[in-house]
């Protein structure tokens, strides 16, 4: 499916903008109704870009978000013992009318990333859908309970 981008909101930055670049590349190249409709970039704190693709499960329940794919991937390439660190992550999805957008991540996934890195930067559009804002992924998480591992 061909999409027209997303524009870089003035307040990203370039390394954001490059994983927003790369996301939507992904996307437009995997992009199946129904199958795989988002996909996410994100940055460790090693600099590298790891991403994922949401795959959708016949019964919903064993669907796993793009988010999720991304963070398995990105500790998949760490030393063993290396704590996952991740600066920041971009999520897109292409609206019916063919235009990409940055979507939030799911309470799931705010989860899965806040455990990680509470730090990290997470790109949102508001829910007015009015233009894409960081986020740090614990303030996604308002009253979060904190697991000790």
């Amino acid at each position: 499916m061909t999409a027209a981008p997303v524009a870089v909101p003035p307040e990203m930055t370039e390394q954001d903008a490059e994983l927003l670049s790369v996301a939507q590349a992904l996307l437009e190249r995997v992009w199946q109704r129904d199958r795989h409709e988002v996909a996410t970039a994100l940055r460790t704190a090693d600099g590298r870009i790891h991403t994922g693709v949401h795959v959708e499960g016949s019964c919903r329940r064993s669907s796993v978000c793009a988010e999720g794919v991304a963070l398995g991937t990105a500790r998949g390439a760490l030393a063993p013992g290396a704590p996952l660190a991740v600066t920041s992550v971009v999520s897109v999805q292409i609206k019916p009318a063919g235009q990409f957008r940055i979507i939030a991540p799911c309470g799931v996934c705010r989860e899965l990333i806040s455990d990680y890195s509470p730090d990290a930067v997470v790109w949102i559009t508001t829910v007015d859908g009015d233009r894409p804002v960081p986020a740090r992924a614990l303030d996604l998480l308002p009253e979060k309970s904190r697991r000790r591992w």
